[in-house]
């Protein structure tokens, strides 16, 4: 329970009771102390039951510190802890070796690892499964296929029968890897020596063939787990609706999505988001409400992520009245509105000229209480620019600085080009001046339009004169 501050003072009662705690009481605290992240006072309190000499710690006491170390990433500790025992009277067994071997395959220090592994070979300690299934995984993740099969082969050789993590551990790296042929026959083989794999694996094993494009081969391996007795579960027809989505197959992933309920099942958050994802790039947007109303019915709330998709593709592909009712419908149901979505929303509406609606949306973000950032303001500017509001567009940039969001190449370049087409240069000018002057760099459009604009200006003041004669040379070289 997490609770080892009672622990201890159980551990008090006892002493008063005139008992002495024995080895099992002090490896249970021990065990509660590295629950918590208290590695380093377990190791203390240990080590003080050393200099009181009233217990003699056991294998398990030992193998409990090194487990604790290892967890806390401290594997020269655990090393130097098993060298203690080793040198002691109390020596380590399989699963402290294989907890040291463990941690060192996980550090990626293979080398470390197959030493020890040999050692307590000769120590005559035999390993097990587990520790088998240890190298196998770090051999793998360092891509050493040939000493993999080689140790799987060992292990085979002296009686120890491969586990369903040897399975996953085995899928998994060879599918990293786009060797999902290879995991196949491995999993072939296993069952011919009685080892029977099961749903994640299986499910591993599709979602290789689905990071190669096979989506047959993966439908094939899907078909076959159901032809086998086993069960489909949600994250089997997930990997294999974002394999679809994947592969420009947004049909299939909905059919798919359609048959989870039939199975009995109900799609999981991580389902419904793969199939947006999916609905959102393909431009699906029709089944998009039917998938909401079905997240609701199933009791989830979509990820903010979700919406952010689903409102971006209504926009980018014109259907602005449809994003506007799930605006809505999102802000009616309380569904927690971030400052990306209002984005979307405010650019929508400088996008198709309707910047009276953006203005209010934006006049009202500090009474959701939310603060605009850079894009709330360059998609402001922009659309105020693009309407003739300079003035305005110009009081919006000071308006950063005062609520601490700095402009950039994009807010000035707005304004910049927005004076420039009204044939407003010493308002350019000192606006191009002003961006210079914090090291922001103009775009090559905007040089360009200064410099024609320059060269057609017949009248030119003294003070403006200067600020031409300071930078045209910058303008000239950086066109």
């Amino acid at each position: 329970m997490s609770r080892v501050a009672f622990g201890f003072s159980l551990l008090g009662g006892i002493f008063k009771c005139g008992y002495w705690p024995d080895v099992a009481i002090f490896t249970t605290l021990l065990k509660g102390l590295i629950l918590e992240d208290k590695t380093t006072v377990a190791v203390e309190l240990f080590a003080k039951l050393m200099r009181m000499r009233e217990i003699e710690p056991d294998v398990v006491m030992h193998g409990t510190i090194i487990k604790g170390l290892c967890q806390k990433g401290d594997t020269g500790a655990a090393v130097r802890w098993l060298r203690i025992m080793k040198e002691g009277s109390c020596k380590p067994n399989k699963v402290v070796y294989s907890t040291v071997i463990d941690s060192h395959c996980k550090d990626r220090m293979l080398d470390d690892a197959l030493n020890l592994f040999y050692e307590m070979k000769e120590k005559g300690v035999h390993p097990n499964v587990v520790t088998y299934n240890s190298l196998i995984r770090g051999l793998c993740s360092c891509g050493q296929w040939k000493e993999a099969t080689r140790v799987l082969g060992e292990m085979l050789d002296v009686g120890i029968s491969p586990n369903i993590i040897t399975f996953h551990v085995l899928v998994n790296a060879l599918t990293k890897e786009g060797k999902a042929k290879e995991a196949e026959e491995v999993i072939e083989n296993l069952i011919q020596k009685g080892v029977h794999p099961d749903v994640i694996t299986y499910s591993s094993l599709m979602n290789g063939y689905c990071l190669q494009g096979q989506m047959n081969e993966a439908m094939r391996v899907f078909n076959t787990m159901a032809d086998r007795g086993i069960q489909p579960n949600v994250r089997s027809y997930t990997i294999l609706i974002r394999g679809y989505c994947d592969n420009m197959k947004i049909d299939e992933a909905i059919y798919l999505f359609r048959e989870i309920p039939q199975r009995g099942l109900k799609p999981n958050l991580a389902t419904f988001t793969t199939i947006f994802t999916g609905i959102s790039r393909f431009g699906r947007f029709t089944v998009a409400r039917e998938l909401l109303n079905a997240m609701e019915l199933a009791g989830l709330t979509p990820e903010s992520r979700t919406y952010v998709m689903l409102l971006s593709g209504l926009c980018k592909t014109g259907h602005i009245d449809e994003a506007l009712s799930l605006f809505h419908m999102i802000e009616n149901k309380g569904l927690g509105l971030n400052i990306v979505i209002y984005n979307i929303i405010i650019h929508a509406f400088c996008k198709n000229n309707n910047l009276e609606s953006a203005r209010d949306l934006f006049i009202k973000l500090s009474s959701k209480g939310l603060q605009p950032d850079l894009i709330t303001y360059n998609t402001m500017i922009h659309g105020l620019c693009k309407e003739g509001f300079l003035v305005e567009a110009k009081e919006l940039l000071g308006k950063m600085d005062q609520n601490g969001v700095l402009p950039d190449s994009v807010t000035y370049n707005a304004i910049i080009q927005g004076f420039v087409e009204q044939q407003k240069l010493h308002e350019a000018l000192v606006l191009f001046e002003e961006m210079v002057g914090r090291r922001i760099s103009p775009h090559a459009s905007t040089l360009r339009m200064i410099k024609d604009l320059i060269s057609t200006h017949d009248t030119i003041d003294l003070a403006l004169q200067e600020v031409i004669t300071k930078f045209m040379p910058m303008i000239d070289v950086e066109l």
